[in-house]
């Protein structure tokens, strides 16, 4: 699997998740440190299929998931927790994960990553409700 991959800083956090995608997954990153153009650039990768789920880090994860989702067709969700994080994926179909790289301890943060990875595809009772959110 593909995962587009920034954050606009660096910590323990963000090496821990970066160390736990790159496990399992081929990872794409995009270097540059302004939330707004990192944000976009994921979302355009997942979009245009380049990125199968697009992992966002930035100080609360609430911007990158504001800019991400001003990319028709990202559906980025902010999570602080695996639940969340596994739902979203669920009940959402979210395609990219933000994340707080400030708030979030490494541990918590990577159970949320692998979390939203596990779950492969919404569940079909949530579909017609997921298609009134597309633009």
């Amino acid at each position: 699997m593909k995962i587009a991959f920034a954050a606009d800083d660096e910590n323990e956090c963000v090496r821990a998740v970066l160390a736990a995608l790159r496990e399992k997954h081929d990872v794409l990153t995009d270097e540059s440190t302004s939330w707004t153009s990192m944000s976009r650039a994921v979302a355009e990768q997942v979009v245009h299929g380049a990125a199968d789920f697009g992992v966002l880090m930035c100080w609360t994860g609430t911007g990158t998931a504001i800019a991400a989702n001003k990319v028709p067709g990202a559906r980025a969700a902010t999570v602080a927790d695996a639940w969340t994080a596994e739902n979203a994926r669920r009940w959402n179909d979210a395609n990219i994960v933000a994340l707080s790289l400030k708030r979030l301890a490494p541990d918590v943060a990577v159970e949320c990553v692998r979390a939203f990875l596990s779950i492969d595809a919404p569940d079909p009772d949530e579909l017609t409700t997921i298609r009134d959110i597309e633009p």
